[in-house]
């Protein structure tokens, strides 16, 4: 999940993108007209932000901005103007693999190389890490400018803390990306560069979130300006299953039988599993801020979602998860953030869709049909159908509260989650769901 502080299907290619389109359509080929035509819809929807965001470059590094306001749409709260061209490496790396899935290389490769950037040419650090976000477009500088803004009034350059910090799920998300892109061309002259970032981004966690208090995993990452910036001391379930599969994938990839990323795996997964409820068949979110003690009362739908789509060895005692989701995480036809939510998270539903396909080879028709609703006039999908709905999680430490929110406002990383579910395309393996056995566990 991406953190900021703040209808109809309709089937249609581009000229020059047929062969794309039929990729993504082709991806899913026992899938419902609503299910095909919402992969022809979600993938022109991100071929439509890559050229918004290009502004006319013809080709290089790309970051793509994670929210933008549909013209003349009516609905829309006010935008929070610190989201203005902010691209977030979550997001981005989403789209990323979501433009492989939808048979765009050319694309997903002009992200991934944004990303190869800036874990080699950050402002300030040379240690392998990426920003939480970037400033969107085309990355002409050898360093990636970070998000801000000018603020007149006050006659100052304004930035967001988060923003300029590193979370580890972020990181371990922009290695997926890397290794999705390795995966779908491992003979290309950029292969290398993009293994070898994979890796680095890796150690970056290895080395900086990795924490043995209590229990064994890695830590939330770093959070504050450059000058200041100070350990998230809570534990994830979802940066951990990140991490694990992430960190197997690049050992497999590096072909080292000792690849320092075969401990790294099991370390985090081992922790996913420790977060296991047998007792109440669901997922406990992580711990809280001692990195010990688990945090019990609250839910997060990609937390009990990501372990189940993942797949990993183990992983089918895990199966009766989808259950606690229905009961707990279901609202109307879709999906919320939380534990008994006050809305619909778009994002959270095409999950739940993904994992429906990849664990029981389909997902409900009304499930499709509310995602497609969901279709901005601008092609991306809005975040939630609702004004605003809460996750009852903090942005970061300095937060009063509980004020990390989703609005409906169009979502870059909605619109990705969409495509995947809707080819069938698996971020955490490189494969589609007709392509890969589905864990076979016992009944």
């Amino acid at each position: 999940m991406s953190i900021s502080s703040f209808s109809r299907v309709r089937v249609w290619c581009a000229a020059s993108a047929v062969l794309a389109c039929a990729a993504a359509a082709a991806a899913a080929p026992q899938a419902g007209a609503t299910q095909q035509a919402l992969a022809r819809e979600s993938c022109e929807g991100l071929r439509r932000a890559v050229a918004h965001d290009q502004a006319g470059a013809a080709s290089g590094p790309l970051f793509l901005a994670s929210y933008r306001p549909a013209e003349g749409a009516r609905g829309e709260p006010p935008f929070e103007p610190a989201l203005a061209g902010a691209a977030f490496t979550y997001d981005n790396a989403l789209a990323g693999i979501a433009l492989l899935a939808c048979g765009d290389r050319s694309a997903a490769r002009h992200i991934g190389d944004a990303v190869v950037r800036a874990v080699a040419h950050d402002q300030s650090f040379s240690d392998g890490r990426v920003r939480n976000a970037y400033r969107a477009g085309p990355v002409t500088e050898e360093k990636p400018a970070l998000p801000g803004r000018w603020d007149a009034q006050r006659k100052q350059w304004i930035a967001d803390a988060y923003q300029v910090s590193t979370a580890t799920g972020n990181v371990a998300w922009a290695a997926l990306l890397m290794l999705n892109l390795f995966q779908a061309e491992p003979s290309s002259g950029s292969a290398p560069a993009y293994l070898e970032t994979a890796r680095k981004l890796l150690a970056w966690t290895e080395q900086n979130t990795r924490a043995r208090n209590g229990q064994d995993g890695y830590n939330g990452g770093r959070y504050g300006w450059d000058n200041a910036q100070r350990a998230q001391t809570w534990k994830s379930t979802e940066h951990n299953i990140d991490i694990a599969m992430a960190a197997a994938w690049a050992a497999r990839a590096s072909g080292q039988r000792d690849a320092p990323e075969h401990r790294q795996a099991r370390t985090a997964l081992d922790f996913v599993g420790r977060m296991w409820s047998p007792q109440e068949q669901r997922f406990h979110i992580g711990t809280k801020e001692d990195g010990a003690t688990l945090s019990t009362e609250g839910s997060g739908l990609d937390a009990q979602l990501w372990p189940l789509l993942a797949a990993p060895e183990g992983s089918c005692a895990w199966s009766k998860g989808l259950d606690w989701v229905e009961k707990h995480h279901r609202f109307e036809a879709g999906y919320g953030f939380s534990r008994n939510p006050d809305g619909i998270w778009t994002e959270g539903s095409a999950q739940a869709a993904a994992t429906l396909v990849a664990r029981k080879g389909s997902a409900p028709e009304a499930l499709w049909q509310l995602l497609a609703s969901q279709r901005a006039g601008n092609g991306l999908y809005y975040a939630t159908p609702a004004s605003r709905i809460s996750t009852g999680l903090a942005i970061g430490p300095d937060s009063a509260g509980a004020d990390f929110y989703y609005y409906h406002w169009p979502h870059l990383g909605a619109t990705a989650w969409v495509a995947l579910a809707a080819t069938g395309f698996n971020p955490f393996t490189g494969k589609t769901a007709a392509s890969e056995a589905t864990p076979s566990c016992p009944a």
